[in-house]
């Protein structure tokens, strides 16, 4: 390799800022998330779509633009990123559906399913190499997924379906990333994803509207604010480090949920919810101390001569 190449490649792999990043990302998708659920009961899914992309959407090009200029515009890959817009775009709809029926903490749990298949997507499709370590942290983490679910008789309402689905596809998002972010920043990354999901929620508008009032108007605005923060910082650890290091720490979403859930909705969080937690969290933190580890003993190997 070159050493455009190899200063490119620790680029992409800088974990523990990844790791970061991730992290401060689920805190603004669980507030957001919350403000949707509770606009959801009154207001049209499509209205509410579009207000929190929109405004997601400013926010971001408020971020992007003055630091990069039209020159985030600049790609070879509009297909590339049309495709992985259109997924990020059905990955809300799933989401937006299955908040709508389910708690704030069962919709996030079951979408905890996706780490397991972003690590078979990396495998398959970037070839990448996944340890013993790693799987079994996934493993157990998916265990404390399957303790906080209780499966079982009605589990696999369409409430359910839809959080899986939402798994499904924000695992392909996260490996279209990892394989654009080779060519293509995280400002334009994150641009052209909300670019292509405002033009595909303003679709959704005709569907249905009703007039809101302007605290509301607010409150999906301060959404969209946040989202729009958590979007470029999701998009930038998955463009620093490998999927399936950092998408684990998702699970700290369900900590922010189940928060929410109990200070907005009453929700009172049971054993298994608190067990399953504590699984998911372990697991995450196992990932990041493992790859510091790795990561200390990379880089403090000596060259050989």
């Amino acid at each position: 390799m070159t050493a455009a190449e190899l200063a490119a490649a620790a680029r992409r792999n800088q974990v523990p800022l990844g790791i970061a990043y991730m992290v401060g990302s689920t805190v603004m998708f669980a507030g957001g998330n919350a403000v949707v659920k509770w606009q959801l009961e009154t207001y049209p899914l499509g209205e509410v779509a579009f207000g929190r992309t929109l405004f997601a959407f400013l926010t971001v090009a408020a971020i992007v633009l003055p630091r990069s200029g039209l020159g985030v515009l600049r790609t070879r890959r509009y297909r590339e990123h049309l495709q992985r817009g259109l997924s990020q775009f059905g990955s809300m709809l799933c989401w937006f559906l299955a908040v709508s029926v389910l708690s704030l903490g069962s919709a996030t749990a079951i979408g905890f399913a996706a780490p397991l298949f972003t690590t078979l997507l990396s495998i398959v499709i970037l070839k990448e190499k996944v340890g013993i370590h790693r799987w079994s942290a996934l493993i157990v983490g998916f265990v404390g997924v399957l303790i906080i679910t209780n499966p079982g008789a009605g589990t696999l309402t369409y409430g359910a379906l839809f959080a899986l689905g939402n798994a499904v596809l924000i695992s392909t998002v996260a490996i279209g990333i990892r394989r654009m972010s080779m060519s293509e920043s995280a400002e334009t990354l994150t641009f052209y994803q909300m670019s292509v999901m405002t033009l595909c929620t303003a679709c959704l508008l005709p569907l249905g509207f009703s007039a809101p009032h302007w605290g509301d108007v607010l409150m999906v605005a301060l959404a969209g604010v946040g989202n729009g923060i958590a979007q470029f910082w999701w998009t930038r650890s998955l463009s620093l480090a490998p999927p399936s290091a950092v998408v684990p720490f998702n699970y700290l979403s369900l900590v922010w949920a189940t928060v929410l859930g109990f200070a907005v909705w009453g929700d009172v969080a049971t054993l298994d919810l608190l067990i399953g937690s504590a699984i998911v969290v372990g697991s995450g933190l196992y990932i990041l101390w493992r790859e510091t580890l790795r990561r200390g003993r990379v880089v403090s190997a000596p060259r050989r001569p």
